[in-house]
């Protein structure tokens, strides 16, 4: 089949160079996969005929540090981080796997064709010859991804006993570009879905990862579910199932879970806070009671319950310590407050040195998450633009003296001036003019002028550090009505 696909320059000339050496050199995988569907790839890999040393020997920059054959080309001129490295592999043939996760030998072939048969999914066996437009579809991944399908090539229990990650990776394909997953192939994927055991807990990381960045992750955590692999994976998680909740909520945990997750890859936010959707309930199940007075059921401490089992789960899954520490402190805090006409600033205030304030906007996106998962249209915009003035009033440095370049220390030092209501007066009208005039802001101005307002009696300096009193007051008032007018609140 000849096609015509959009090529960087950057990777035509590497195949180009394997190819004035006699040498074979195609683009093949998920990046051949992306051209035919219309996206860019995240990736490029190329294929070849040549040995590693053969490729070495005709690239300036590569490394080569692995058993299976891949030489990593670096472009440094390259400004586009894509196309910064290309892998380079020799053809494979297919071998046993007898740990479930590496072929037990490495063989390399001659053929293109022998390299796609041992390919996981048949959108995955296209290769692209740059040079003559020729595109090699030996089991109708074309087909495939007209009719949006994912399917193994070859037997499906055979692909998939060899490495069960690809159980994991079908599912993440799936939700990634919108695909049903072929009968036989869904069938296969939940009877082996118990080898993931064998599998190592940082390769299954990064599906999982790639799961939960997906635009779909609902549908994602839904497959792992249904193809049994959730509950060898996270299965606290599975708790959530079945278990109602009170009159707000009109899913279970579960579900509810879900579409918080859901929600947080629709605003595109990062994968702490959707690690941080997913995990917020989690403690559910395990501290609900019913309560005959009111009827209904109770969570009370469900975040701090929830945040010891987040830790342990992504510890589990080896997450690293940063990534841990910050999803169970949003947990841990994901119920801050939900009543705008009730909280009070101190309130807010000890929620930031809580989370710090580099986290505090991720704390307001993890609640955002779990107010839609109750199964609301959207977040109630006024309520959330309260949070969002709070939040900037509570950030915002307060205006006093404590903005000036010299303190009451410096004051007593320099100019030998004793403790007492003085020292105040003097660092008020100093405010005063720094307000006035910020650049006036420095050490060596303010105690020049300190000086001068040494001289003066103490009625005057009192008058003039009341006067800067009011004027701070004034600076306070306005900063605060831009706040409230920027998220347009009362």
């Amino acid at each position: 089949m000849k096609l015509e696909l959009p090529i960087p320059t950057t990777v035509s000339r590497a195949t180009k160079t394997l190819e004035d050496r006699g040498f074979s050199a195609y683009v093949v995988g998920g990046c051949v996969r992306d051209l035919v569907l219309g996206r860019v790839p995240e990736d490029w890999d190329i294929t070849t005929n040549a040995t590693p040393e053969e490729i070495i020997a005709l690239y300036p920059k590569t490394v080569y540090e692995n058993s299976f054959g891949t030489v990593t080309v670096i472009n440094e001129e390259e400004t586009d981080l894509t196309l910064k490295t290309l892998e380079i592999t020799p053809f494979r043939q297919e071998g046993k796997y007898s740990d479930k996760r590496h072929p037990d030998e490495v063989k390399f072939s001659q053929t293109i064709e022998e390299d796609l048969s041992r390919r996981d999914f048949t959108i995955n066996a296209l290769a692209y010859r740059i040079s003559t437009g020729e595109l090699i579809d030996l089991y109708s991944g074309i087909k495939d991804l007209k009719d949006k399908l994912i399917k193994t090539v070859g037997e499906a229990s055979k692909r998939l006993n060899e490495d069960p990650l690809r159980i994991m990776r079908g599912i993440r394909l799936a939700c990634s570009l919108d695909f049903a997953i072929e009968t036989e192939t869904t069938k296969q994927m939940t009877k082996l879905a118990p080898l993931i055991k064998d599998i190592a807990i940082e390769r299954i990381q990064i599906e999982f990862n790639k799961i939960i960045m997906s635009p779909r992750p609902m549908l994602g955590l839904e497959l792992l579910k249904q193809y049994g692999l959730l509950e060898h994976l996270a299965p606290e998680l599975l708790e959530g199932v079945g278990i109602e909740q009170n009159g707000e909520h009109i899913y279970d945990v579960w579900q509810h879970t879900l579409r918080a997750l859901q929600h947080a890859a629709d605003k595109e936010f990062g994968l702490e806070v959707r690690l941080s959707a997913l995990c917020h309930d989690i403690g559910k199940p395990r501290t609900r009671r019913f309560d005959t007075i009111k009827q209904d059921y109770t969570f009370y401490g469900h975040e701090v319950v929830g945040a010891k089992m987040a830790k342990q789960l992504l510890t589990r899954l080896k997450y690293p310590t940063k990534t841990i520490e910050t999803v169970t402190k949003l947990v841990r805090n994901h119920m801050f407050f939900s009543d705008t006409g009730k909280v009070t600033l101190s309130a807010v205030r000890r929620i930031i040195a809580n989370v710090g304030r580099e986290l505090i906007w991720e704390l307001i996106n993890v609640r955002m998450a779990d107010r839609i998962g109750m199964g609301r249209p959207k977040e109630d915009p006024y309520r959330l633009r309260k949070y969002e003035a709070m939040i900037d009033e509570a950030l915002r440095a307060p205006t006093s003296v404590g903005m000036l370049a010299l303190d009451g220390t410096d004051l007593m030092g320099k100019l030998t001036l004793k403790p007492g209501p003085k020292i105040g007066f003097i660092l008020h009208a100093l405010l005063e003019e720094v307000l006035e005039d910020p650049t006036k802001n420095t050490k060596d101005y303010l105690l020049t002028k300190a000086k001068e307002l040494m001289l003066l009696s103490d009625s005057e300096l009192k008058k003039l550090g009341e006067s800067g009193k009011e004027k701070k007051d004034e600076v306070e008032e306005g900063e605060l009505a831009k706040i409230k007018a920027k998220h347009r609140v009362k």
